[in-house]
């Protein structure tokens, strides 16, 4: 197929990575891309928040399949646009999209379908914000109501942060203050045509920037897959995942599909497992960044063909996505100041080297070429590159993902330790 994937990060370059391993030998567009991904597709001067240059350009170069990686197209409604010219798309269109777009939305939604979730109050001044406080206690969990690129939440016990927090998203709209959730937290993704879902296999992945979850929230500084304690409280992997189709996924496509929005594209469950069961924190209207780097690694079903049976409605026909017995682990490498202030322009050295441990991948999120030649790349971002691993165990993916990270340098990064050490043994 000729595909073409929207996106200039590490999800993206995770997509591609997946679509370009199948044996039919696609034809990949991206835009904008980044310079990894110049590596594997061809990267195209399309602007990806415009529906109608996104769709000239499909039906130009006969695009068979377009596949939507980060929210704000979505948002944006290009998804929209390319359905109305009859282009398969994977991704939501604008109105289902504020599935994420909208806190207060997905929390609407989620109490029509009764869908188990925390307690929330929308509030739309400091007084109301701080009366919210009251009502739920401390920690206190404040979310910004539209995208924030993963960093419109904080959950603190100090009263005085979170109250400054929401005043900083208060003048864009009112904020979402939820009662604090104990437990650890679980991404299970989703596929759906509108009506059929069908499932992936669930990760974990740590937004905390350092060790041991410490300092400030983040996008994602790494994940691992699968979740073998699963089976403590749920028997298994595949019985967890049955239950939260059946309890979550389900019931909100039906809602959405009965409203007249149907949810077409990926459905990012963000979940955590209280003593009282599960609840779901958010949804995502995307692949989970950074999840999908160590989903897709193990996903053994073509990858293209469960887009494009979604994009066409026709999902009901796939069985369920199978998986390798691998496990998969990765580590973000962040530049120096992320989440805060990260120093960009800064040159990369190893690559190579790293991409030469067994097992290893080197996913790009936000890397690009220097105006002088010479062949190193520069970081261009916070969350610079992904180390990806896979093994037999999570002892040996750990080992080769560090052994991998330790390769590469660039001035003053920094990444975490003990992504997956709890799993490791």
């Amino acid at each position: 197929m000729k595909i073409l994937v929207l996106g200039s990060g590490a999800r993206e370059h995770a997509i591609i990575l997946s679509l370009r391993s199948e044996e039919a030998g696609h034809e990949i567009f991206a835009a904008p891309g980044n310079a990894g991904i110049a590596q594997d597709a061809t990267i195209v001067d399309v602007d990806m928040l415009d529906g109608a240059a996104v769709a000239s350009f499909a039906n130009e170069r006969g695009v068979d399949l377009v596949v939507v990686g980060p929210e704000a197209p979505l948002v944006a409604g290009v998804a929209d646009a390319l359905r109305e010219r009859g282009i398969p798309v994977f991704g939501p269109g604008k109105a289902a999209a504020q599935l994420e777009g909208s806190k207060a939305f997905a929390k609407r939604i989620m109490d029509a379908a009764g869908v188990p979730t925390g307690r929330a109050v929308r509030a739309a001044s400091a007084a109301e914000v701080e009366a919210a406080f009251d009502e739920f206690g401390a920690p206190h969990v404040v979310k910004a109501d539209g995208l924030a690129a993963g960093k419109g939440v904080i959950v603190t016990a100090d009263r005085a942060e979170a109250l400054a927090h929401a005043e900083q998203y208060l003048p864009s709209g009112p904020v979402l203050v939820e009662e604090f959730l104990t437990g650890p937290e679980v991404s299970l993704f989703f596929l759906s045509d509108g009506d059929t879902v069908r499932p992936l296999s669930p990760a974990q992945d740590f937004k905390r920037a350092l060790d041991g979850d410490g300092g400030p929230n983040t996008g994602g500084m790494g994940a691992y897959s699968p979740l073998p304690w699963l089976a403590e409280d749920f028997g298994g992997v595949e019985q967890f995942v049955a239950e939260v189709t059946e309890t979550v996924a389900l019931p909100v496509i039906r809602q959405l599909d009965a409203e007249g929005t149907p949810f077409i594209g990926l459905l990012y469950a963000g979940l955590i497992l209280t003593p009282a069961g599960v609840r779901v924190i958010e949804f995502n209207a995307r692949f989970g960044d950074p999840e999908t780097q160590v989903v897709l690694p193990r996903l053994r079903t073509p990858l293209s063909r469960l887009l494009l049976s979604a994009a066409s409605g026709h999902l009901e026909d796939e069985p369920m996505p199978e998986f390798s017995d691998d496990v998969a682990i990765t580590v973000v490498l962040a530049s120096e100041g992320y989440p805060e202030a990260p120093q960009t322009g800064r040159m990369i050295e190893g690559l190579a080297e790293a991409a030469a441990v067994d097992g290893v991948s080197i996913v790009h999120a936000a890397t690009g070429a220097p105006d002088a030649p010479g062949g190193s790349l520069i970081a261009t971002g916070g969350r610079v590159l992904n180390v990806v691993a896979t093994g037999s165990d999570f002892s040996d993916a750990r080992a080769r993902a560090y052994e991998a990270i330790g390769r590469i340098a660039l001035d003053g990064a920094h990444y975490r330790h003990d992504i997956a050490a709890r799993v490791a043994g």
